[in-house]
């Protein structure tokens, strides 16, 4: 059965190829001039999209001024109305950066305020979420909206409703999730395409070298050096 998970996980992937790579362009230019602006592009996902949040801060072969805004509560507080708006109130948004937010239903509270928030502070808004499970699902905000109603430009993962996609026989609950390895993949593939796009404006892109090879250390120092510190409170943020 593992050969038919990652069977699955190979076609996906090449239906997103064929189906998301315009998005994924326009995405990654948003992304490039963001940068190229000196401004910074902010990730938010919650529960287990706060993984795919973090896949793309501060890690080797990544752009250093993508910022992970944590979520304190882990995902246990994203159908609180009120929480995501909490949670990114004080944060020194500038307009014209950009924010993407993740989110497999994209139908609570909290990756929808956190949208509604940067839209109010003049952000370009990606969203990463599953189109097929959101279209089956109700949303649980007050607004009545969905997440990817308030994207400016929508990255659809192409995972099935429910993410899990492995049925065992008999057995009643699916098993593999897919929503974390497409979603690492697709955001992946968004900031290699940012950084291809700087290189054709002649920027030098701020890319992390992994600290553990030899010389990366100076490397990144500069790197980080180039852009500073972590905007406002965000640097404790991420220290906590």
């Amino acid at each position: 059965m593992f050969e038919y998970y990652l069977d699955l996980i190979c076609e996906i992937v090449g239906r997103i190829k064929e189906t998301q790579g315009a998005s994924i362009r326009k995405a990654a230019r948003v992304v490039a001039d963001t940068i190229i602006e000196g401004g910074w592009v902010y990730t938010f996902g919650s529960g287990h999209s706060e993984l795919l949040a973090r896949e793309i801060h501060a890690r080797a072969g990544g752009l250093y001024p993508i910022v992970h805004i944590p979520d304190p509560m882990t995902g246990r507080a994203e159908r609180l109305e009120g929480f995501g708006e909490i949670l990114v109130n004080n944060i020194p948004f500038k307009r014209g950066e950009t924010i993407i937010i993740i989110s497999n239903s994209g139908r609570n509270p909290a990756p929808i305020e956190v949208a509604m928030h940067a839209k109010k502070m003049g952000l370009n808004v990606i969203v990463l979420t599953s189109m097929e499970h959101t279209k089956l699902v109700a949303s649980r905000h007050s607004s009545g909206k969905k997440l990817y109603e308030l994207g400016d430009i929508v990255i659809d993962s192409r995972v099935p409703s429910g993410d899990a996609c492995v049925t065992l026989g008999d057995f009643p609950a699916k098993v593999g999730a897919l929503s974390t390895v497409l979603g690492a993949a697709i955001l992946n593939a968004v900031v290699i395409e940012a950084v291809q796009c700087m290189l054709d404006q002649g920027q030098d892109p701020p890319v992390l070298i992994s600290f553990n090879l030899d010389g990366s250390a100076e490397h990144n120092t500069r790197v980080i050096e180039r852009f500073g510190q972590l905007p406002g409170a965000m640097g404790m943020m991420i220290a906590t």
